[in-house]
């Protein structure tokens, strides 16, 4: 095992990309087709919540060119894409379930925490 390998904690894989917590610069890398991104924890449920505001059946249902795809962009400019509604839904898959360990994994921190207090 890899020095490197002991300071990453995977959180979440899907068939489009994977992301894992780095504990040495306590935040949140997102690997996405060839794109990766890093986060702090507030600027990761920013970025989140902002694609999960994307209205994909308004997309659907819009029969111009200019909805087929939408630009997908973070304010400190480390995620930065022009993606077709596949892969805004691909890209919503690996955030919420990002999102969803990293919840999980705090609340079960606190519950073991108040065990063993």
């Amino acid at each position: 095992m890899l020095s490197t390998d002991l300071l990453k904690e995977n959180l979440f894989e899907t068939n489009k990309g994977y992301s894992y917590q780095c504990n040495t610069t306590n935040s949140i890398v997102i690997h996405f087709g060839e794109t990766i991104a890093k986060y702090k924890i507030k600027d990761f449920l920013v970025f989140q919540r902002k694609v999960n505001s994307l209205n994909i059946l308004d997309m659907l249902y819009d029969l111009s060119d200019n909805c087929d795809s939408q630009l997908i962009e973070t304010t400190k400019r480390n995620f930065s894409r022009n993606l077709t509604i596949c892969e805004i839904i691909q890209l919503r898959e690996l955030l919420n379930g990002t999102k969803f360990t990293l919840v999980l994994n705090s609340m079960l921190n606190e519950i073991l925490n108040e065990v063993l207090v």
